[in-house]
């Protein structure tokens, strides 16, 4: 099969293999910045077939594990408003708030149902004209255009019982912050093959060139990932720092241009709280002037409470990647994917679920 068979050959995998042994690199720290590649290189086995002298660690590519503490419990205080209805993908149900849960909630009365398509909350909303619809708007650019696509159809629609609360991210920002901080040192980038497709490979050129640090964009099969690092390994050997793209099936330069266009045209840029990385500057989304009044925040004028982070949680530090999973003490005994304790053991996505899944210790 095109595009999948030949990104999982056995041999092509051994060859690029032998090429990354080749190279005389010493200890090399190359971090991947998408859940989705997190889970990718432990279901594949990657990480056991490179030599022990590249480091793989991974990032905040989780959007649910990301979302702060404060807007966990400002969705949780949406639900529990009168006559409103929350629309949410599945993975936020569990994510623990300071004292609840939208799953918890749910179990209490309120209605709180998953969608599989923001389109899905727009009927909803006609289908409910004595209800508020509140879609909870948590993602990359990934899945901001979808966001915005929704937020205009309501406005031409009129459909004034319908709101989102944007918490949407973006990925470079983050990435800047991980190098300022300097917590690890990253010699290189595993750049996210989705949200590239949105915004292109020049969203990251002044990581290459302010901080001389090598980006590749991966597609997600095994032999993606692994042509990834041979062409990170290769810059590195050669003292060089660009941007490339190994995902060119999917991902140009100038990236989705009409995606790019409607964002542009809904969203202005916001700061916005990261979990583990705190509030960076320009890292968010929220509704430009003309959708102002589809802002759940402000329709329902949510005051920020102080909220409490799980005790011993190291979801934070684990999104920074000075962490690994099996270094907190709850990993697999109190926190498990049935019974998570932090959010990154919630989503499929996390860096603690891929961890007891496919690394655990039995």
């Amino acid at each position: 099969m095109k595009y999948i068979d030949e990104f999982r050959d056995k041999k092509i995998g051994g060859k690029i293999l032998a090429e990354i042994k080749k190279l005389k690199t010493g200890t090399v720290n190359l971090m991947e910045v998408c859940g989705t590649h997190t889970v990718a290189i432990f279901k594949s086995g990657i990480k056991k077939l490179l030599p022990e002298n590249i480091c793989l660690i991974s990032g905040p590519g989780c959007p649910v594990c990301v979302t702060n503490q404060n807007d966990i419990d400002q969705m949780i205080a949406l639900a529990q408003e009168k006559d409103v209805i929350i629309t949410t993908f599945g993975d936020m149900l569990k994510v623990p708030g300071s004292v609840s849960s939208l799953e918890k909630e749910r179990a209490k009365g309120a209605d709180i149902r998953i969608v599989y398509s923001p389109l899905d909350s727009l009927e909803i909303a006609r289908q409910n004209k004595n209800k508020e619809i509140i879609f909870l708007a948590v993602g990359f650019e990934t899945t901001s255009p979808a966001t915005a696509s929704i937020i205009n159809d309501a406005y031409a629609q009129k459909l004034h019982n319908f709101s989102v609360y944007c918490d949407h991210k973006v990925i470079p920002e983050a990435m800047q912050v991980l190098l300022e901080a300097g917590e690890i040192k990253l010699d290189g980038f595993i750049c996210p093959g989705h949200v590239s497709a949105i915004i292109g490979s020049r969203a990251y050129e002044f990581i290459a060139r302010d901080y001389k640090v090598p980006c590749v964009i991966s597609g997600f099969e095994p032999i993606d990932i692994l042509e990834s690092i041979l062409m990170l390994l290769r810059q590195i050997t050669r003292k060089t720092a660009a941007v490339e793209i190994e995902y060119k099936r999917a991902v140009h330069a100038q990236g989705n241009l009409l995606a790019q266009k409607i964002l542009a045209a809904t969203f202005v840029k916001s700061d916005a709280a990261w979990r583990g990385l705190g509030v960076i500057k320009g890292s968010g989304y929220k509704l430009n002037k003309k959708f102002g009044n589809f802002d759940a925040r402000s329709k329902f004028n949510l005051k920020s409470n102080k909220s409490v982070e799980q005790k011993g949680c190291l979801c934070g530090e684990v999104l920074r990647g000075v962490k690994n999973p099996s270094q907190c003490r709850l990993f697999a005994k109190s926190c498990t994917p049935e019974n998570p304790y932090g959010p990154c053991m919630v989503s499929t996505e996390g860096t603690c679920a891929a961890w007891y899944k496919y690394n655990r210790k039995l």
